[in-house]
């Protein structure tokens, strides 16, 4: 691979590595060289992965100061961090129920933020680093039944730019991805239902659904020296959903 790109040999902790997303993006790294850690809350799903591990409950704090302490002790760095555990419930905002509030919030935004503070510490102090949250369509835009979700989604890109701007100075880089409507092991049945595969093809201009495989571009040039004047950005890898829609009206060709 063209050395601009190269993440050989880097230190990558991919927190909420053990499946979907993130397990896509630890596999991708460890397959172009890099030296992979992935963390998650469940030791049986980490496992399976081949990969090295660190058991951790982004919900608390002990729990990801110990992680990010043992990886940097162990490698001497951390090189990239990427910011993928997350959770989400279902329900109408005026019923919402404040356990499940509490929930996505300790792990969407406070674990989140105590990971990237974490790491951040870290990278400020060997004056390089690169972090990268998982953000969401919900950023950009909201649809019913996910109100906290979409609060906790839309805090991402703003810690996104807030810590992009206290970091710059050191060489640390903060950006995000914001995946589309992804198909994972978790949200498969959702996508059996021939309305909502039928209303996400109909609404995104590449017709189709995405899969985790799509975002490994993305993941390997935000964590490579391609990217080193790239920070503070929230990066869509929607198929066009939030560009536009498709109509029915023919274009001349």
């Amino acid at each position: 691979m063209n050395e601009l790109f190269s993440v050989q040999g880097k230190i990558v902790l991919v927190s909420g590595g053990s499946r979907g997303i993130g397990r896509a993006i630890a596999e991708a790294f460890h397959l172009e060289g890099a030296r992979v850690v992935v963390s998650a809350r469940n030791e049986l799903s980490l496992k399976g992965t081949g990969l090295d591990y660190q058991v951790c409950d982004v919900a608390d704090s002990g729990q990801i100061a110990a992680c990010v302490d043992a990886v940097a002790r162990k490698y001497g760095r951390i090189n990239a961090l990427f910011n993928v555990a997350g959770i989400n419930f279902r329900f109408a905002a005026e019923i919402f129920p404040e356990s499940r509030l509490d929930e996505i919030l300790a792990v969407n935004v406070r674990g989140n933020y105590l990971m990237a503070s974490r790491c951040g510490k870290v990278m400020v102090k060997q004056g390089r680093g690169k972090i990268v949250n998982i953000a969401s369509l919900h950023t950009h835009e909201s649809l019913p039944g996910v109100s906290v979700y979409g609060t906790s989604k839309g805090a991402i890109g703003s810690m996104t730019r807030a810590l992009a701007v206290e970091w710059a100075a050191h060489n640390v880089q903060v950006n995000a991805i914001a995946p589309g409507f992804i198909r994972t092991d978790l949200n498969a049945a959702l996508w059996e239902r021939p309305e909502m595969r039928a209303w996400v093809e109909q609404r995104t201009p590449a017709r189709r659904l995405g899969a985790p495989h799509d975002l490994v571009g993305t993941a390997i040039f935000l964590a490579s020296a391609a990217s080193d004047f790239l920070t503070g950005q929230v990066i869509y890898v929607d198929g066009g959903f939030t560009a536009g829609s498709p109509w029915p009206l023919e274009i001349p060709r």
